[in-house]
């Protein structure tokens, strides 16, 4: 590894989060789905054989860390551009420069290229010559998902690998091991972080390791060394209130409850504070979102099928944008689903079959409705006296489709008179003539 790529670290001049930053993959917290045992990233990373990628991840999540790292083990000599400034004049540039390098010494050149996502397509190809001669070999970092924004050539000559934002355990390991480590950290200082400090640090943190350490140094500097930072210490550097929330307590399942329960009735209002108080607190976005894409087809069904729709875009949307923008799209989904009407009439018909299917034995399919791909069983009778539907006015047929059995539950489905599941109940009653 080249040591020169982290030099800077042990300046303390440096803001903390800079000082703290990995120096090998050992000190690298978080990502272990890439990182971890048994799969080929990090050993293609030690190896320096790991190619041309492009790190996806949200602000904090270490993509600038572990392009340093890539460069460090690949011993590679690093050109770091920022794409909102640079262009293909740089880029050319660096590629002649790279190519005298391994004239001369033989020397690898890697290009960190940061918010690649600000390229624009001809920016984007003047990179691909470059790439396909092995003229320098690319690390891009990007908030942004690059299935959207970079192009398909671009992405085929550098595997894509999305990070995942840390964890409340992962971020808590990183505070505490900048409070401890005396040679880069605030370990001489003897400081300690009450558990409740510590709770809040990294739930407001929300993922982002840089915040935690930026925050920390901050609340440092408001107790006398061989103290411990207070919750108050941090809620004052946040400018954030420490809300009451155990994520594996009885509180997060009673505001979950809560939450869920005022979108079912209705009340859009009720149901953002209860969103707001999730959101404050830190919890998943994508646990609320799941959620409402439940109580979509649960509690709405299809007195408004287009809620399900939204909601499964939701989740798309907060996926790809992250926190803090995230809130606009959960703010929106909750208050369609809890102004929409309501209709749980699909889910009891759903549970209502299912009854009758594991208390009753199966009767045959009828002869009609049953496939037959070959002529063996057309012989058999398979397929034979079937009404093709569109063959008759309105495109419906009486027929039935039931098998054989009497005691069988139905209808299993009874539309109701709210939103669009009142045009399905109309249509039945003028298609049944009742």
């Amino acid at each position: 590894m080249q040591p020169g790529l982290f030099a800077e670290s042990a300046s303390a001049s440096l803001p903390l989060a800079a000082r703290m930053r990995p120096r090998s993959l050992a000190e690298f917290v978080g990502q272990v789905h890439l990182l971890g045992p048994g799969g080929p990233t990090r050993p293609a990373i030690e190896a320096g054989a790991l190619g041309s990628v492009v790190l996806w991840a949200p602000p904090g999540c270490g993509k600038t860390t572990l392009a340093y790292l890539i460069a460090a083990y690949k011993q590679a000599t690093v050109e770091t551009r920022s794409a909102v400034t640079a262009g293909v004049a740089d880029v050319r540039k660096i590629a002649e420069a790279a190519r005298l390098r391994r004239q001369t010494t033989g020397h690898p050149t890697l290009l960190v290229l940061d918010e690649i996502h600000h390229f624009n397509r001809s920016q984007q190809d003047s990179l691909l010559g470059y790439l396909e001669d092995g003229t320098f070999e690319l690390v891009g970092c990007t908030t942004e998902n690059p299935f959207f924004v970079l192009a398909p050539a671009l992405l085929s000559r550098a595997r894509v690998l999305p990070l995942k934002p840390l964890g409340d355990e992962e971020l808590g390991e990183l505070a505490r091991r900048a409070l401890a480590d005396e040679e880069r950290g605030l370990g001489g200082r003897r400081l300690g972080l009450e558990e409740d400090a510590l709770t809040h640090l990294v739930r407001c943190a929300n993922g982002d390791a840089r915040l935690v350490l930026n925050a920390l140094e901050t609340a440092s500097a408001l107790v006398p060394d061989g103290t411990a930072i207070a919750l108050a210490q941090i809620e004052e550097v946040l400018q954030r209130p420490a809300v009451r929330y155990d994520r594996q307590g009885d509180y997060h399942y009673d505001t979950i409850s809560a939450f869920i329960k005022s979108v079912r009735g209705s009340d859009a209002d009720a149901a953002l504070h209860y969103l707001a108080r999730m959101i404050e607190a830190g919890e998943d976005p994508r646990f609320i979102v799941r959620r409402l894409i439940i109580l979509a087809s649960e509690d709405i069904g299809n007195a408004d099928p287009q809620s399900l729709v939204l909601a499964v875009a939701a989740s798309q949307a907060v996926e790809r944008i992250g926190m803090p923008e995230g809130r606009i799209v959960l703010g929106q989904i909750t208050t369609y689903l809890a102004e929409a009407p309501k209709s749980n009439a699909a889910c009891l018909a759903v549970d209502k079959a299912l009854g009758d299917v594991r208390t009753r034995p199966l009767a045959a399919i009828p002869m009609p409705l049953r496939n037959a791909p070959v002529s063996g069983l057309k012989e058999l009778g398979h397929g034979e006296g079937y009404r093709y539907p569109h063959d008759f006015p309105g495109h419906w047929v009486s027929f039935q489709y039931l098998p054989d059995d009497d005691g069988l539950a139905v209808p299993y489905y009874r539309p109701t008179e709210q939103g669009y599941e009142a045009r399905i109940r109309d249509r039945r009653r003028q298609r049944d003539g009742s």
